[in-house]
């Protein structure tokens, strides 16, 4: 169909910002900034960068209300960070209730350790994070900032809580919680196919202000102060959801179980699944479990909306759970009159299906897959292949393996879609460029796609690549250093041009800008 992508998705006037207030930086979760980036090699010592040490993981530094800060949501808990003036700088902080916190000189202990095997991992973190293991991965995951400047935090136990500044005029004064709710009672009481009890995948807020949960076997809406009875939705019993949602500005809530992919809809005052409020759901290819990064037999992607405004193409996209797996479009409303179900597509709300090259030749890995959600932007898609020949069971010990200790995954594609054929073409692959575990994330501006990776030369880096030629034009070399890797978590930059890296053992900014 014809039209114009639309300058991508309309921001949530219940979030502190357009960018940076939710995982995946927008409720569209398109894992798009228009922070500059400059183009170039940078050689990047962290330690002497401005970090703030915690972890093991840090998902996202999320936007304030006010532009001088940033929230960390880190495994431990919320960091509140002065990045005014080129620092990076805590002004606050407050641990996970409920969880043993990992102090920071046990965090540098076992990081600053160059690993060779994965006993030493694994001794490590029995003897200095607690026998830490990868559900630990789940606090702070899928967090969000709303309007007022409260954070939206879920924990490896199933609740939620908000955070929020004791004193907004003076954040030094600390956090509080605001409010705190123990979801367990309206989970299932099942085990999924990760082998772990029901438990909260995500959050989002709807455009009106309504708080969205998204669990591995249901979808509830919850007023945002957490009072009052959620309403639900159900999924399958044999499905498990392991990735958040996207949400339009029209109440569609998109998620994606490991066999079905669906758009449920707020219409203001019900969740309903009723065709005629514009809900629909549609079956996808799912596979095995690969051996290392991916959860599930599904897709290993958020849903990522594309195609916005009155004439475009509007879709949701992810990737399937297809030994090698394919991007797929789904018709996100309407179905356009006169369509016709696609070759090989389970239903006829699949746009189209493209198979995931890498550009990785003959005779090809036995996976090529994905932990990632797709990066999207105006109407381009990027996906990364992750999935190594070796792995472990424990994913915190797979993270930190993947690269010095197992050889790391190699290629990358985009693909652009065309509504004129209604179908993705391929613009550029990349066989040669490692991403292990963190989500990619492009700059709209500078027009470069962001991974990170690893080689044995040169270590950890951020490898930045031209959108529109696939050309490597940006390198930031961290070296062997462990707090190069970023596992897990997604790419940002800031205003200045500076990266803002979400290592897995604390945030820090890599100050590139100047130089």
């Amino acid at each position: 169909m014809d039209g114009q992508t639309g300058d991508g998705p309309p921001r949530n006037p219940k979030l502190a910002a357009e960018k940076y207030a939710v995982t995946h930086l927008d409720s569209g979760q398109s894992d798009s900034f228009p922070d500059p980036v400059p183009r170039g090699t940078f050689r990047i010592d962290p330690k002497q960068m401005p970090q703030v040490v915690t972890g093991p993981v840090n998902i996202i530094t999320l936007a304030a209300t006010d532009s001088k800060y940033r929230w960390i949501s880190s495994t431990s808990g919320v960091r509140y960070v002065d990045v005014s003036d080129g620092g990076f700088r805590q002004v606050a902080s407050m641990d996970t209730p409920g969880i043993q916190p990992i102090p920071p000189q046990a965090l540098d202990k076992v990081l600053d350790q160059n690993f060779t095997d994965v006993g030493q991992i694994e001794t490590a973190i029995r003897d200095d994070w607690g026998a830490a293991n990868w559900q630990r991965i789940a606090n702070g995951i899928y967090s969000l900032v709303d309007k007022d400047n409260r954070v939206y935090y879920v924990t490896q136990n199933s609740e939620i809580v908000v955070f929020g500044l004791k004193n907004k005029d003076k954040p030094e004064d600390g956090i509080e919680i605001v409010s705190q709710l123990d979801f367990k009672p309206w989970l299932g009481k099942g085990t999924t196919t990760l082998g772990v009890p029901e438990n909260i995948v995500g959050v989002n807020l709807t455009y009106d202000g309504q708080l969205t949960v998204l669990a591995s076997r249901a979808i509830f809406v919850i007023d945002r102060t957490l009072a009052g009875e959620p309403q639900q939705v159900r999924f399958g019993d044999d499905e498990t959801v392991s990735n958040s949602m996207a949400i339009d500005d029209n109440g569609g809530i998109y998620a994606a179980s490991d066999k079905i992919m669906r758009k449920v809809v707020w219409t203001g005052s019900k969740l309903s699944t009723d065709e005629n409020d514009g809900a629909w759901s549609s079956p996808y290819d799912f596979g095995r479990q690969p051996p290392a990064v991916k959860f599930g037999i599904g897709t290993g992607s958020t849903p990522t909306l594309m195609g916005f405004g009155k004439d475009a193409d509007q879709l949701v996209v992810i990737t399937d759970g297809a030994d090698h797996m394919k991007l797929v479009a789904f018709w996100r409303n309407k179905i356009p009159d006169g369509f016709r179900q696609k070759p090989g597509a389970k239903s006829n709300r699949i746009a189209d299906q493209i198979e995931v090259t890498a550009g990785l030749s003959d005779p090809k890995p036995e996976f090529i897959q994905s932990e990632q959600s797709v990066v999207v932007t105006g109407y381009g898609a990027f996906v990364v292949q992750n999935i190594g020949s070796e792995g472990t069971p424990d994913r915190l010990v797979d993270v930190i393996a993947n690269g010095p200790v197992f050889q790391p995954p190699h290629g990358m594609q985009r693909f652009e879609w065309d509504p004129s054929g209604d179908k993705w073409t391929s613009s550029w692959t990349r066989g040669d460029v490692v991403s292990t575990s963190m989500v990619p994330a492009v700059s709209s501006t500078s027009g470069i796609v962001f991974v990170n990776g690893y080689s044995e030369a040169d270590g950890w880096e951020v490898t930045g690549l031209d959108w529109k030629t696939g050309e490597t034009v940006h390198r930031t070399i961290f070296g062997q250093s462990n707090l190069g890797n970023g596992a897990y978590a997604i790419i940002e930059a800031l205003p200045n041009g500076d990266l803002l890296f979400n290592s897995i053992g604390g945030p820090f900014r890599a100050k590139i800008a100047d130089k």
